[in-house]
């Protein structure tokens, strides 16, 4: 039997073949492509499998997603905002197989609860800032999915204070202030003229004003985001990964002062964020649980 995962990222795409030794070096990697986005992540897969019979595949997506339908619309693939029915076309490349699909942010819950910072809570929200943000809710030990599928989605909750416009068409979203992308955009408004979301991080790792900046309104959009939604579901563990979280005290210390700040409610004022251990296997790790798991 061979199992394989595949992320649909923000500014990525991944695959790798499931086993107990898998290390970041087996996994297969590609920037974004502009266009055929499934035909490279065919390429990918067929790579990833070594020739072996398929049996198994969970995909990470971005959402918006159908879970029911198997269909994806992230923002970020130009061609897939109008649905791609990308369970379908993975049935097709591998015939028989059980192709499960998944919102990022439950497949980071997943692979958190099952190897990383929260293998011994039962209640916990996880979180990754890349390009984009990704989340997900882990209430009595299960994994939330939702309605649709989307459950989780920390990304399109609105911040007190900010009123950025986001790429969904609100304002003040998490995503507008705290999204890779949207961090960018704003550091070129206010003059920063780096090239990329790493340029910017490393420059806000030694202080330099602007990417700083925007380092640090992330940050404090974020602590609010995470207080409402502990309020919300009374749990008292965040786990922050993605390269977003690797921007030292820029992000950090920010974060912490908004948490301080808010989190005066009992139940809430014992709330913590950890660093995720994951790194970027996170979402392909969580994929894999969920392909194992519905295999089960």
């Amino acid at each position: 039997m061979t199992t394989l995962a595949l992320e649909i990222g923000s500014t990525e795409l991944a695959a790798v073949r499931i086993a107990e030794d898998v290390d970041a070096d087996a996994v297969r990697r590609i920037p974004m492509p502009a266009r055929n986005v499934w035909e490279n992540c065919r390429s990918l897969l067929f790579e990833a499998s070594d020739g072996l019979e398929v049996t198994g595949l969970g995909i990470a997506s971005p959402g918006p997603i159908d879970m029911k339908a198997g269909v994806v619309a992230p923002g970020g693939v130009p061609e897939w905002r109008a649905g791609f029915g990308i369970v379908e076309a993975a049935t097709v490349l591998f015939p028989g197989a059980a192709v499960r699909l998944g919102l990022d942010g439950v497949c980071l819950a997943m692979a958190e609860r099952n190897f990383g910072a929260a293998r011994e809570t039962l209640d916990v929200l996880t979180v990754a800032l890349s390009g984009h943000v990704a989340a997900g809710v882990v209430v009595g030990g299960y994994t939330v999915v939702g309605r649709t599928g989307n459950a989780g989605h920390l990304a399109h909750a609105l911040v007190p204070g900010f009123d950025d416009r986001c790429d969904c068409g609100g304002r003040g979203c998490l995503e507008a202030v705290a999204g890779g992308a949207s961090m960018l955009r704003w550091a070129r408004a206010q003059g920063w003229a780096g090239g990329s979301l790493t340029e910017l991080l490393d420059a806000a790792r030694v202080g330099v004003e602007v990417p700083a900046a925007a380092v640090g309104r992330a940050g404090t959009a974020t602590g609010r985001a995470v207080v409402s939604a502990a309020a919300l579901l009374d749990f008292d563990l965040v786990v922050l990964g993605g390269p977003v979280a690797e921007a030292g005290p820029a992000l950090w210390k920010p974060l912490g002062e908004a948490i301080a700040t808010h989190a005066r409610f009992s139940a809430v004022s014992g709330l913590r964020v950890v660093p995720s251990p994951l790194g970027g296997l996170g979402l392909l790790a969580g994929a894999g649980v969920l392909a194992l798991a519905m295999a089960e």
